[in-house]
C-alpha cells in the first residue's frame, strides 16, 4: 500500500452551494506518498464577498485575511495541475470534491478526474464503534492532533493522519475479513476496493500469526471466560477506623463521610441477613462503591454472586469501567464482574454467517456487513450498542440479533451471550440493567437463584422499567418493513430467491406458489382495512393532539371487531402457507449448500417474526379483558406511517413482585437505592410501586455538610401564568429568560422542559432571533445523537445550551464547571393526557382518592428533585436554579415543592434583578 499517492483536500467555504454563489475561503492539499505526509499547499482564497458572521466564528478566518489573497480563479489551473496523478481523499468527498469540481467549471477548467477516498466512509468501516464522526471529535478519540477545527490546513492535516491510522489498521486485519471486505469495497461510494486489495495481497506475502478464532471462516475475537479464583479472604470491616482505611486504598484524598459509611453497614445487613431495605442516598458520598464494598466481601464470603441493576445498559457498562477496579484497590484483591444485559443485546455469530451467504445488495446492508466484519476483531462482548451504526444498519442489526437459547453445535462455547452467563456463574458481581431483571427467561431465574442478594440502583427508574418492559407495541412502519421482507418480488428478496432454489431442486409447484400469493394477498388487504378502521375511525380524529401528535384510549374508539378478527385470520393463512411452502425444503436441507440454507433461514427468520406478530395483534385487538390500558399514536403530518398502537399496565407492583418472586421468596438481601426514594408527604410513595410493603421503612441519609453550599434557587415572579397565557406567549417569555441567562452564564446551561413541543417551538424561536448564535444550541429530538451523544457534545462546547424533555431530569451526571444553570420552564407534571397517566388516576378516583394528591403532586416533587441533583453534583460545585412557572409560589401547593428541595437560599425576583445577581456572582 506504501506506493498509493493520495491528495488529502480540505475546503473552508462561505456556504455550502456554489450555484448560489458560495465561493471558497481558504484551501489546503496534503501529500501523502509512500504512507508519510510529504508536502503540503495551504492557501487563503478571496471569495469577492463578505464572509458570513457564523463562518467567520467558525473558521476564525475574517474578511481582512482574504483581502489580499487571490480570487479561485486565479489559482485554479494551479490546483488542478497539483491533483493530477494523485487519488483525492477528503473527510467528505461528496462536499469538498463536488464543490471543488463546481468550481473547475465556473473557471472553465476541466474537471478532476481520478480514484477518491472519502475518510468519513473509511473510518466508520475501520472505526466501527467510534463515538462520532465529525472529524473533531473523532480526531480526539485517536489521539490525533486538530488543533483548529474548520481552518483548512489544520483539517486536512488532521484528516491525513486519519487516513494513514486507517490504512495502518488494515493493514493487520486477517486474511479471511480482508477477503470479505475487498468483495463488499465495490459496492461503496469511493475507491476503497484499491487499499482493501493492496492489504489483502501484502497479507498473503506474511505468515499469519493472527490470534483470532474463527466461526464458520468468520475471524472473531473471543470472550474472556472468567475462572474461578483461588480461595480469597476478607472481612468486612467492622469500626470507622477500619472503613476509613478501606476507603483511604481507593481514594488517597477520601475524607470520611458518616452517611456513606451508613449506607455501607446498610448493605451489608441487608446481605448477610436476607431482609429487603430501601435507603435515600444523596449525591456526594460515593454511593456506587458504597453498594460494591460490602457486595464484593459478601460475594466473596458466600462464593455467591450479588447482582446488581441500574437504569440503563451505559450504566452498567459505566459501573464495570470505572468502579469494580477502584473496589479491588480498595478491597487488595482481585473482584471479578460481568455485565449481562438481555439476549438480543448480543450478535448471533450463526445468524451473521447467513446473512453474509445471503448475498445482500443494498449500500445499507453491505455497509454494515463490512462493519461488523471489523468489529468482530476487536469486540470482547459481542454487544451490538457497542456499534455506531447508521439507520439502516440498526435495520440489519435487527437480524442477526441473538434471539433464541438454542445453539447450534459449532455455537457451544463461542456464542457471546452463552459465554456472558457462564461468567455470571463464576463472578463476584453480576451486573445488569432493570429491563432484564424484569424480563421473562429460565436463564435469569437461574442467576437469581444462585446469587445471594440484589443492589437496586436507581431504584425509582424500576417502576418506569416495569411499564416499558410490559409494553406491547404495534408500529405500522415495521409491520410493513417485515411483511414486505416476505413478500417482495424483487431480485434481490428472500421471496424470489426461495422461488429460485424450488425450481431449481424441481420441487416447485405451481399451485402452491399461486396460493402463497393469494394468502398473502389477502393478508395485506385485510391489513389495509383494520389500519383503515383504526385511522378513519371518528373518535380518533376528536383525540387528543399535543403539536402535531395525536393519542386516544382504544376503548374510546368505535371500531368494527369483525375487521380486526378477519386480518387476525388471513394473517394466519398467510404464515401456514409461507411455512408449508418450504416443507419440502425443510426435509432435504442437507442436500442445500451454505448459501441455500441461508436463504432458507432468512425465510423462516421472517415467518417467525409473523408469529410474534400474530400474538401482539390478539393482545391489543382481540382480547376481551386486556388487562392494562391500550391507546392509538401517530402524528398528523405523517398518516399512517407513524401509525403506533401501545398497550401498557397501568400498575407497577404486581409485575415487578410477580417477576421476581424467586428473589424474594428466597429471602435474598434486596437493597433498593436511588437519590429520590420519598416525598415528605407520602413517605412511601415509592415504595408501593415497587411493591415494597410497609414494614420497610426509607432510611434517608443526609448530604455531606455544605455539600449545597454553591447553589441557589431563583424564582421568577415576573413571568405569564402559564395557565392564563396561549402557549405562543409563554413560549416566547421563556425564549427570553434562556437568553438573558445565558448572556451571563455565557452557556454552561440546561433548559428543561415537560413537553417536546415546547421545546421545538422555543429552540426554533432563539435559533430565528439570531441572538445566541455564537452558541451550540443542543435540542433533544432536534439535534441527532442518543442522550449520551447529546451530553457528550454539551460538555465539548465551551458556550453549548441544552434543551431536554424527561429522560435529561435525571441521570444526568455534568460535574465541575461545564454546567452553571438549569432553567425549569414548568413544574414537571405528566400531562393529564398522557395514557397510563390518565388511567391511573381515572383508578385512584374510583377508589375514592384524590388523584392529584395521592399520584400527580408525589410524581412531580419527585422530578423536580431529580432535576435539582443535576445541578450540583460536587460540594466544590456552584449553581443556579431558576423556576420559572409561577406556580410554585401562586397555588398552596408550590411550598410542597420547596420543602422537597435541599436548604439553600431562594429569591424571588423579576427576570431582570436575577440576571443582575448573576452578573454579580460572575463579576466577584
Amino acid at each position: 500500500m506504501e506506493n498509493l499517492k493520495f491528495a488529502v483536500v480540505d475546503l473552508e467555504t462561505t456556504g455550502h452551494s456554489p450555484e448560489k454563489g458560495d465561493r471558497i475561503i481558504q484551501i489546503a492539499i496534503m501529500f501523502i506518498e509512500d504512507g508519510v505526509l510529504t508536502n503540503e499547499y495551504v492557501r487563503f482564497v478571496n471569495p469577492g464577498q463578505k464572509i458570513p458572521v457564523f463562518i467567520q466564528e467558525l473558521t476564525d478566518i475574517t474578511n481582512t485575511e482574504v483581502n489580499d489573497a487571490p480570487l479561485f480563479e486565479e489559482i485554479a489551473q494551479e490546483v488542478r495541475d497539483l491533483l493530477e496523478g494523485w487519488m483525492f481523499a477528503a473527510h467528505n468527498t461528496n462536499f469538498d470534491l463536488t464543490f471543488l469540481q463546481k468550481e473547475f467549471r465556473r473557471c472553465g477548467i476541466p474537471q478532476w478526474q481520478g480514484k477518491q477516498i472519502d475518510t468519513v466512509e473509511f473510518s466508520k468501516i475501520m472505526y466501527p464503534s467510534a463515538v462520532s464522526y465529525r472529524l473533531k471529535e473523532l480526531t480526539e478519540e485517536l489521539g490525533i492532533e486538530l488543533s483548529a477545527a474548520h481552518r483548512a490546513d489544520d483539517d486536512a492535516r488532521a484528516t491525513a493522519y486519519l487516513l494513514l491510522m486507517c490504512m495502518g489498521k488494515v493493514k493487520y486485519l486477517p486474511e479471511q475479513t480482508l477477503i470479505r471486505l475487498h468483495k463488499r469495497s465495490f459496492s461503496l461510494k469511493t475507491d476503497l476496493s484499491v487499499i482493501f486489495y493492496l492489504a489483502l495481497v501484502e497479507t498473503r506475502r506474511k505468515t499469519s500469526n493472527s490470534h483470532l478464532s474463527q466461526f464458520r471462516g468468520i475471524p472473531f475475537r473471543q470472550t474472556e471466560i472468567i475462572r474461578n479464583l483461588e480461595t480469597r479472604e476478607i472481612d468486612y470491616p467492622t469500626s470507622q477506623d477500619e472503613k476509613d482505611q478501606l476507603l483511604i486504598q481507593a481514594y488517597p484524598s477520601y475524607e470520611s463521610r458518616s452517611a456513606q459509611l451508613q449506607f455501607m453497614d446498610a448493605t451489608w445487613n441487608s446481605l448477610r441477613t436476607g431482609k429487603e431495605i430501601m435507603v435515600e442516598v444523596p449525591t456526594g458520598i460515593g454511593k456506587t462503591v458504597s453498594y460494591l464494598l460490602p457486595a464484593a466481601i459478601r460475594a466473596v464470603e458466600t462464593k455467591q454472586a450479588v447482582i446488581v441493576s441500574t437504569y440503563t445498559n451505559h450504566l452498567a457498562d459505566k459501573i464495570m469501567a470505572e468502579e469494580i477496579g477502584i473496589v479491588s484497590k480498595a478491597l487488595s484483591i482481585p473482584v471479578q464482574a460481568t455485565v449481562l444485559k438481555g439476549r438480543s443485546n448480543y450478535i448471533s455469530l450463526s445468524k451473521f454467517a447467513e446473512l453474509l451467504l445471503s448475498g445482500e445488495s443494498s449500500y445499507d446492508n453491505i455497509f454494515t456487513e463490512m462493519q461488523l466484519l471489523v468489529w468482530l476483531t476487536e469486540t470482547m462482548t459481542g454487544d451490538v450498542n457497542e456499534l455506531n451504526l447508521s439507520g439502516g444498519g440498526m435495520l440489519y442489526i435487527d437480524r442477526i440479533r441473538k434471539r433464541s437459547s438454542v445453539l447450534a453445535e459449532d455455537e457451544q462455547g463461542v456464542d457471546y451471550h452463552q459465554v456472558a452467563l457462564e461468567n455470571c456463574r463464576h463472578a463476584d458481581i453480576v451486573i445488569t440493567n432493570h429491563a432484564l431483571l424484569l424480563s421473562e427467561g429460565s436463564s435469569k431465574e437461574q442467576i437469581i437463584e444462585e446469587s445471594c442478594g440484589l443492589v437496586v440502583d436507581e431504584a425509582h427508574q424500576f417502576i418506569h422499567a416495569a411499564f416499558k418492559t410490559n409494553e406491547i407495541i404495534f408500529s405500522y412502519t415495521n409491520w410493513k418493513y417485515v411483511m414486505g421482507q416476505i413478500s417482495s418480488e424483487a431480485d434481490d428478496q428472500v421471496s424470489r430467491r426461495i422461488e429460485e432454489i424450488l425450481v431449481r431442486k424441481r420441487l416447485n409447484r405451481s399451485r402452491e406458489r399461486s396460493n402463497l400469493l393469494s394468502t398473502f394477498e389477502k393478508f395485506s388487504t385485510a391489513f389495509d382495512v383494520a389500519i383503515h378502521e383504526l385511522i378513519g375511525a371518528e373518535s380518533v380524529k376528536r383525540g387528543h393532539v399535543k403539536g402535531s401528535r395525536l393519542h386516544v384510549a382504544l376503548e374510546d374508539i368505535s371500531v368494527d371487531r369483525i375487521v380486526f378478527e378477519t386480518m387476525f385470520q388471513s394473517m394466519n393463512d398467510f404464515v401456514g402457507n409461507a411455512s408449508s411452502y418450504v416443507k419440502r425444503l425443510d426435509q432435504e436441507v442437507e442436500s442445500l449448500s451454505d448459501k441455500e440454507q441461508a436463504i432458507l433461514a432468512e425465510w423462516h427468520y421472517w415467518i417467525d417474526e409473523l408469529r410474534v406478530k400474530i400474538g401482539e395483534w390478539v393482545e391489543l385487538f382481540l382480547d376481551q379483558e386486556p388487562g392494562g390500558t391500550i391507546w392509538i399514536e401517530q402524528d398528523q403530518r405523517s398518516i399512517p406511517g407513524s401509525l403506533t398502537v401501545i398497550k401498557s399496565p397501568i400498575d407497577s407492583a404486581p409485575v415487578i413482585r410477580n417477576t421476581l418472586k424467586s428473589l424474594f421468596t428466597n429471602e435474598k438481601g434486596v437493597i433498593w437505592t436511588s437519590g429520590t426514594l420519598s416525598v415528605k408527604s407520602d413517605e412511601h410513595f415509592v415504595a408501593r410501586q415497587l411493591g415494597v410493603g410497609p414494614e420497610v421503612s426509607v432510611m434517608k441519609l443526609l448530604a455531606p455538610e455544605h455539600f449545597y453550599t454553591g447553589a441557589q434557587i431563583f424564582l421568577i415572579d415576573d413571568m405569564p401564568n402559564i395557565q392564563q397565557v396561549a402557549q405562543q406567549e409563554y413560549v416566547e417569555e421563556v425564549a427570553e429568560a434562556i437568553v438573558q441567562t445565558v448572556m451571563v452564564t455565557e452557556g454552561r446551561l440546561f433548559v428543561l422542559f415537560t413537553s417536546q413541543d415546547m421545546l421545538n417551538q422555543t429552540h426554533e424561536l432563539i435559533s430565528d432571533s439570531g441572538l445566541l448564535e455564537d452558541y451550540a444550541l443542543i435540542a433533544q429530538g432536534i439535534s441527532s445523537g442518543s442522550r449520551y451523544r447529546l451530553l457528550k457534545s454539551f460538555r465539548q462546547y465551551e458556550k453549548a445550551v441544552l434543551f431536554g424533555t424527561n429522560s435529561f431530569w435525571e441521570g444526568v451526571d455534568v460535574p465541575g464547571n461545564s454546567l452553571s444553570a438549569i432553567i425549569i420552564v414548568r413544574l414537571p407534571f405528566s400531562s393529564p393526557s398522557e395514557p397510563v397517566f390518565k388511567a391511573k388516576t381515572a383508578q385512584l378516583n374510583k377508589m375514592g382518592k384524590n388523584a392529584f394528591t395521592a399520584y400527580a403532586l408525589p410524581e412531580a416533587i419527585l422530578r423536580l428533585r431529580q432535576g435539582f441533583g443535576r445541578l450540583i453534583r460536587s460540594s466544590t460545585d456552584t449553581g443556579f436554579f431558576i423556576i420559572l412557572d409561577r406556580r410554585i409560589e401562586t397555588k398552596s401547593y408550590g411550598k410542597k415543592f420547596l420543602e422537597a428541595l435541599p436548604d439553600v437560599p431562594v429569591k424571588k425576583v423579576s427576570l431582570a434583578r436575577m440576571v443582575d445577581e448573576l452578573n454579580n456572582c460572575y463579576n466577584k
